[in-house]
């Protein structure tokens, strides 16, 4: 590492793994891993040229779509290489340092923190929910709840089909959010943790759609077929709610340790 170089953080493991970056596996930058050992734990880094990774440049790349999901592809394929060979705990992407002793100090100043993550995210992974509304549909349903209540003619029928029509016109962003709750609580029955995400920007999905969840689960990996059989079964459960499953991924969600990169 030079003057003209930072240190970028990837993951933080238990030194007792024994599982330093495999040899093949290169960083953000092509540049080769390596670890540094404070106590028991490991953090895996890479060093990256100042002049494209440093704290002004950084700020304009990340204007560059391209450039970013580049990059996040990159850091992320490090990650789960490593989550693949055992609990780890994922640092967001671009956490910089100017040096090697300023990871170092890091690792000792949080020390307990990055064990108690490791302690919750060892045997588990990170999955996604996203829940994803049809107004038309869910307009519909709530319609024939109440037009099922009867009428004693042809003509009260047409009137209460009417009104019924109209309510779930007003009620459908209040009936989404109770079944997207109940969604949410179901999933966290079957999981170590949960947690709703803001919700995506459709500017930056590139995708129309009404999202109502954006979840994150931690599940256990002897329980990921209840997880998923869990999903499937909510997905059926409520009409003109679609919900897409994503995952495994490494416990981004979960980790809970991070400091402002120096």
């Amino acid at each position: 590492m030079t003057d003209d170089s930072g240190v970028w953080l990837y993951a933080v493991t238990a030194r007792g793994d024994d599982r330093g970056a495999p040899a093949e596996l290169t960083g953000v930058a092509g540049e080769p891993l390596r670890t540094l050992v404070s106590g028991e734990l490991s953090a895996v880094v890479g060093s990256v040229p100042s002049d494209v990774f440093g704290e002004e440049p950084l700020r304009a790349h990340f204007e560059d779509l391209a450039w970013l999901e580049a990059t996040a592809r990159a850091h992320d394929a490090v990650v789960s290489a490593m989550a693949r060979r055992g609990p780890l705990v994922p640092l967001r992407l671009a956490t910089v340092f100017r040096d090697d002793d300023r990871v170092l100090e890091l690792l000792d100043e949080r020390r307990a923190d990055f064990e108690a993550a490791l302690d919750l995210v060892s045997g588990r992974t990170e999955w996604g929910v996203r829940a994803y509304g049809d107004r038309d549909a869910l307009r519909a349903t709530v319609a024939e709840a109440a037009d099922q209540r009867g009428t004693t003619t042809p003509g009260a029928a047409y009137l209460a089909r009417r009104r019924a029509q109209l309510s779930a016109t007003e009620s459908v962003e209040r009936d989404a959010a109770r079944c997207t709750e109940e969604i949410h609580a179901r999933l966290v029955e079957h999981a170590a943790a949960g947690r709703r995400q803001p919700l995506t920007d459709p500017a930056v999905s590139g995708r129309p759609d009404w999202m109502l969840l954006n979840g994150t689960y931690l599940v256990d990996d002897d329980h990921s077929d209840e997880f998923t059989a869990a999903v499937a079964m909510l997905d059926a459960a409520y009409p003109g709610i679609r919900l897409e499953l994503t995952g495994p991924w490494p416990p981004y969600s979960f980790a809970g340790v991070e400091r402002e990169p120096t």
